[in-house]
């Protein structure tokens, strides 16, 4: 990828997107790719900067699977759904700069930090309110209710229902421009979407010649939302299987963190011994704590790159050690 070419974002916005990162873990992809296998699509922010014939692609969230659907169907007709868009919006009372900034003057103001969050509130949580009571729930609802939200994320109690407090966002120029680059881009590839769990997903696959398997799963030692359902025996059932892959010479990279505030994910860095060992930069910053904290973020692959780059290093995870 050169240097003056757009990386394209994701319009879930998801928490953990690597739209940021993709310039720099792309150096170390395949060049020549059949199919794109990503079992942990999330977003999708490195499916749409993907160049292969075809896409297979997967996430556990049903609500994130049916997000995507729903959006590459609006790609046929963007009009309209930015028509049924702006008819919610209204009304609903929410912001939405990407057309006019109709937050008062003297509320920006008395709130300098937290107005859109002020301004929206109400409107937020009567959305909220009339989408948790539909017993047909509307995605397009949902999918606002995702960008008007806390931190931009999908959280669901027990009974099922949406329960994130109003975020201090908008539905800005960015939302309008990430939603058109996806409807564009999404036209253009041939894209299969599955709703399992992850070995459930790659049973359904008969791998051939020139595929390319992408992993950004959960994060063991990190902590967010989506990291719930991840423990240390889904992490031995997925490095296991990605030792099927490699014996059947099926080319994958795997995004991962390994070192977090004091914390080693000891079993992954065994596993990753294996296997060749990227440093990738990046300020990680916490939901929780909203503070950089000092982390590894690191790209294993099975496989040489095809182009070195002179500013890669093996990881020296001696840095890391704790001495007691």
């Amino acid at each position: 990828m050169t240097k003056n070419k757009k990386t394209y974002r994701s319009p879930l916005f998801y928490v953990g997107d690597k739209y940021k990162l993709y310039p720099k873990i792309n150096k170390y992809f395949p060049k020549t790719i059949n199919r794109f296998i990503e079992p942990f699509t999330g977003g999708g922010s490195v499916f749409l900067n993907m160049n292969a014939n075809e896409y297979l692609l997967n996430d556990i969230d049903t609500n994130v699977i049916n997000i995507h659907q729903y959006l590459i169907e609006q790609s046929e007709n963007p009009q309209a759904f930015f028509d049924n868009v702006f008819e919610i919006i209204q009304e609903y009372n929410l912001s939405h700069s990407y057309i006019k900034d109709i937050v008062p003057q003297e509320l920006k103001e008395k709130w300098k930090k937290t107005y859109y969050a002020k301004f929206n509130k109400q409107g937020f949580n009567q959305l909220k309110s009339d989408y948790n009571s539909n017993n047909e729930k509307s995605v397009l609802h949902l999918y606002l209710l995702l960008i008007y939200g806390f931190n931009r994320m999908l959280r669901f109690n027990s009974k099922g229902e949406y329960n994130l407090p109003v975020g201090n966002v908008d539905f800005n120029k960015n939302t309008e421009i990430a939603l058109n680059d996806y409807f564009h881009l999404t036209r253009q590839k041939n894209i299969h979407f599955h709703n399992l769990d992850f070995l459930d997903f790659f049973k359904q696959i008969e791998f051939q010649e020139d595929d390319f398997v992408y992993l950004d799963p959960p994060y063991l030692i990190t902590f967010s939302e989506y990291n719930k359902l991840w423990n240390e025996e889904t992490e031995k059932r997925l490095l296991d299987f990605l030792e099927l892959l490699d014996a059947q010479n099926v080319k994958f990279a795997v995004s991962n963190v390994s070192h977090y505030k004091g914390k080693i994910n000891h079993q992954f860095y065994e596993w990753s011994k294996q296997h060749n060992s990227f440093d990738i930069k990046s300020n990680y910053i916490s939901y929780h704590d909203n503070s950089n904290k000092e982390f590894k973020e690191v790209l294993i692959t099975n496989y040489e790159p095809e182009i070195v780059i002179p500013t890669q290093k093996t990881i020296n995870f001696k840095e890391f050690e704790t001495v007691e």
